[in-house]
């Protein structure tokens, strides 16, 4: 534990405690995400599937990514992961991102990709509030994680006709806002 890095951000007012669950919530989704992601992606097939896949494999390691940035965080600040993986499971800040019941679905499983990247969305947004101006490694990593799952969710509302995203598909390395966290 990084014990003045925990000093400072418990002086600027954060409810540490509060701040570990959310974090620790948003890492378990994370890494649930990416097995799910991973099943979802293997059942992208056909035409349609086939439009999305490149999209779902982004997201899908920009959500390991997200993971291996916010693990060293969390124990920076006094926290840990449980250390049963079925409890980790259970405690996801987010829904699991289950393959629909007609896995040929392109558009049942878009609309579960698009409800996990909301429910990021939610999330890291929650924790940037609880700790602009307070915490500012807190703060700068859960801000970059925030633009990359806006990006997700973009990407998946436009594919079920929601509208233009003003984004595009992430040529080259991936993770450009959380990448500086992986290093």
């Amino acid at each position: 534990m990084a014990k003045v890095a925990r000093e400072v951000v418990e002086k600027a007012g954060v409810d540490i405690e509060k701040l570990l669950e959310l974090l620790i919530k948003n890492a378990s989704a994370e890494l649930t995400t990416y097995y799910y992601y991973t099943i979802l992606r293997f059942n992208l097939i056909g035409l349609e599937g086939e439009g999305i896949k490149e999209i779902a494999e982004t997201a899908r390691v920009e959500d390991r990514n997200h993971f291996e940035a916010l693990v060293p965080r969390i124990y920076e600040l006094g926290g840990k992961l449980p250390r049963n993986m079925n409890d980790f499971h259970n405690i996801s800040a987010c829904s699991p991102a289950y393959l629909p019941e007609d896995p040929t679905d392109i558009r049942a499983m878009l609309q579960v990709l698009v409800n996990a990247e909301r429910c990021a969305v939610r999330g890291y947004t929650e924790i940037c509030n609880l700790t602009a101006g307070k915490d500012h490694r807190t703060y700068d990593l859960s801000q970059a994680i925030l633009n990359e799952e806006i990006e997700h969710e973009s990407w998946f509302s436009e594919f079920l006709g929601e509208g233009p995203s003003g984004h595009f598909l992430r040529r080259g390395d991936t993770s450009p806002f959380v990448s500086k966290f992986l290093r």
